[in-house]
């Protein structure tokens, strides 16, 4: 066979999609992250974007982060820009629940379409290093004493950290409603504002936090978790008598209006990813617990999540 010949054929069965998946070029992928840089969500698209092109299954990623509202902006500009993209994808997880349920945003997940929660994470509460506070105790003292006094920062209303913060007044005897909560847009104006000594107590997901905790910038203080996490010398709230215990954890949506076809292959793509080294390491690095859950199960998981989430925001005084 002729050369130009051949090349043609070639061209003509990747078209018809013939060739095996390795013979067939993998697409550009847009990611949207609906936060601010420096955030959980930030750091787990980019983490993500890098090990999909690690393990071939795209061939270039790009970011758009739009941050506010827990991620509901973002949601709402995914939504209207995205329809029946197959190379759109969005991070998400429990606190864009959060944020629905407390600010009832016009649009909403039904929109989108769920691909496959990826990882889970519990939150771990800080101190500024020269706070006048040494440990929870102090924190729960001072809170029983003047709820308002107490300035908890952390991510959007609705947040894990939030429903923390309210859960642990609730569980000490205090009003959740009277808790002074600081909603930041991004993970990076958190920690700046904790750093600076401009909260009481700081929450967020424990990776967030682990070098400036190692560094001396940050005394850790609680763990949300059932059990102490491993390799992290922190007590939970629960060992220190406060019945708390609430987790984070993180997934990906697809564009509004993709086909069943299209939907499977950006869930087979990001098994195929997660299986690869270089997701794997990123889990390692960030201490995220492997949470893989996919297609139709995940969508009944992020249905039972939102209505345990609400009764529990309820419960708190938070809705």
């Amino acid at each position: 066979m002729r050369r130009d010949t051949f090349l043609k054929t070639l061209a003509a069965m990747a078209a018809a999609g013939a060739l095996p998946v390795s013979a067939q070029s993998a697409p550009a992928l847009k990611m949207m992250i609906p936060a601010n840089p420096g955030g959980g969500w930030d750091t787990t698209g980019r983490a993500l974007g890098k090990a999909m092109q690690d393990a071939g299954v795209a061939s270039a990623v790009s970011y758009d982060n739009k941050g506010g509202a827990a991620g509901a902006i973002g949601l709402a500009q995914f939504v209207n820009a995205s329809k029946g993209d197959p190379n759109a994808l969005m991070v998400m997880g429990a606190v864009m629940l959060g944020g629905i349920i407390t600010g009832k945003p016009p649009v909403g997940l039904d929109k989108v379409t769920p691909l496959a929660r990826l990882t889970s994470e519990y939150n771990v509460f800080v101190l500024p290093a020269n706070s006048p506070f040494k440990s929870m105790k102090d924190v729960v003292d001072q809170l029983k004493k003047d709820p308002g006094s107490v300035k908890w920062g952390g991510g959007s209303r609705g947040s894990t950290e939030h429903i923390a913060a309210a859960m642990i007044a609730r569980e000490v005897g205090v009003d959740p409603a009277k808790i002074n909560y600081v909603a930041f847009r991004g993970g990076g104006e958190a920690t700046a504002a904790i750093l600076g000594g401009n909260v009481t107590v700081g929450g967020s997901g424990y990776s967030e936090f682990a070098e400036y905790i190692a560094a001396g910038k940050m005394r850790a203080v609680g763990v949300t978790s059932g059990s102490r996490l491993k390799g992290v010398n922190v007590a939970t709230l629960k060992e220190q008598g406060i019945n708390v215990e609430i987790g984070n954890w993180r997934g990906v949506y697809g564009a509004p209006g993709i086909t069943a076809e299209q939907r499977k292959a950006l869930i087979d793509a990001l098994a195929k990813t997660f299986k690869h080294k270089a997701w794997q390491d990123a889990m390692e690095k960030n201490g995220w617990t492997p949470a893989w859950m996919a297609g139709d199960e995940f969508a009944n998981f992020v249905d039972a999540e939102f209505a345990s989430m609400r009764a529990t925001m309820a419960k708190s005084g938070m809705i």
